[in-house]
């Protein structure tokens, strides 16, 4: 979403014909953020398949399936929020920049190449990671699709993926309607 946000927002200011639809503009950005989700879901539906199908070793999955299906709609509303959050933040000169000081680090901090709990030897590191929200992305479809590695609670989980999508989606619907009415 922080992409197409960005060029919506930069010099030609698209988004002024997305505004004048005869809704409030904090409804415009609520409609983006649940377009977003939705193709987060879309794309979930397709690589899930397809992580089944191409890797050359076997990959071996037990889903809790009432864990899956919670967890995806929370993390696909959470990264269309961190979108529309990091979308209407940045100015659109500094687009690439934004891959080196957020997408990366959050990336490689955010649980996604190693298990939180494997983070116990760094306990200062630990703890800082937990205020990165694909953290629990990540620990969510960990604890969904292979249930034996160790993991968050789910409290933690579920708390994570709810606070951050408030805070987020809060933030980012202020900054879209602040962006659209300067």
């Amino acid at each position: 979403m922080a992409l197409p946000l960005v060029q919506e927002f930069g010099f030609t200011r698209e988004i002024e014909d997305r505004v004048m639809a005869p809704l409030p503009v904090w409804a415009v950005a609520v409609g983006k953020l649940l377009a977003s989700a939705v193709q987060g879901l879309i794309a979930a539906a397709i690589v899930f398949p397809l992580a089944h199908w191409i890797p050359i070793t076997p990959v071996h999955l037990q889903i809790v399936w009432v864990r899956l299906l919670t967890v995806l709609p929370l993390a696909s509303v959470l990264g269309a929020a961190l979108g529309l959050a990091i979308g209407t933040r940045a100015d659109p000169r500094r687009v690439p920049l934004i891959f080196d000081v957020v997408v990366i680090p959050i990336t490689f901090l955010g649980a996604t190449y190693y298990p939180w709990a494997a983070l116990h030897s760094l306990p200062w590191l630990q703890t800082i990671v937990l205020l990165n929200p694909l953290v629990y992305m990540s620990e969510g479809m960990r604890v969904s699709l292979t249930p034996w590695v160790q993991h968050m609670s789910l409290w933690g989980i579920y708390g994570g993926l709810i606070v951050f999508t408030i805070l987020l989606g809060a933030w980012g619907i202020q900054g879209f309607s602040k962006r659209v009415l300067s």
